[in-house]
């Protein structure tokens, strides 16, 4: 692929201001390479993509522009045409079906990622590292509870990924683990 994590990262910044956009970013792009690496896919790509899922979300926030506007971006760019896909796929509204492992991957991390790391900044500790499965499925019954978050799309997500739930939300909780410092996830953790 011509492009670098630094050209997406460049091109996200240039994009997107919020820190918490940012951050959601860095946390979906940890997801899509921990998944790569476990199928064995191009570690490089799946982090573009995740890094650059939502990048025009800030400029662009209503469903009749994300991601389309981002995605006439990249093509404009000249981002390979199943980059583009995926990041369309991912909104559920887009009438973009999902067909790729890259596809399905990004829709089954998106929501997840965040809802894990809204899970670790209400711990005691806001840290990742004291995050569960117990803890995550707590949480997606309070439906007041990070509201944003569709449940729908963590369920489809994971079904249409092929994988049990409850090794998904592991899976997510120790990749965004291994980068709590960099997510700001961290805290003040009780390492055993």
């Amino acid at each position: 692929m011509q492009f670098t994590r630094e050209d997406a990262w460049k091109l996200l910044n240039e994009y997107t201001k919020s820190q918490s956009l940012l951050k959601h970013a860095l946390a979906v792009e940890t997801s899509m390479r921990a998944y790569a690496e476990k199928y064995g896919e191009d570690v490089e790509k799946w982090g573009i993509v995740g890094l650059l899922h939502d990048f025009d979300y800030e400029k662009y926030p209503t469903p009749e522009e994300h991601p389309f506007k981002g995605c006439e971006i990249l093509r404009t760019l000249g981002y390979p045409e199943d980059v583009v896909h995926a990041v369309l796929s991912h909104a559920e509204y887009s009438g973009v079906a999902r067909e790729s492992l890259m596809d399905k991957t990004l829709f089954a991390v998106d929501e997840l990622s965040g809802f894990v790391t809204a899970v670790a900044l209400v711990r005691p500790s806001k840290s990742v590292l004291d995050v569960d499965v117990k803890a995550v499925k707590k949480k997606l019954k309070d439906k007041a509870f990070a509201k944003g978050v569709s449940r729908d799309d963590v369920f489809k997500g994971a079904e249409e990924l092929g994988v049990d739930l409850d090794e998904h939300i592991q899976f997510v909780i120790r990749a965004l683990q291994g980068r709590a410092d960099e997510l700001g996830l961290r805290g003040m953790a009780q390492e055993a």
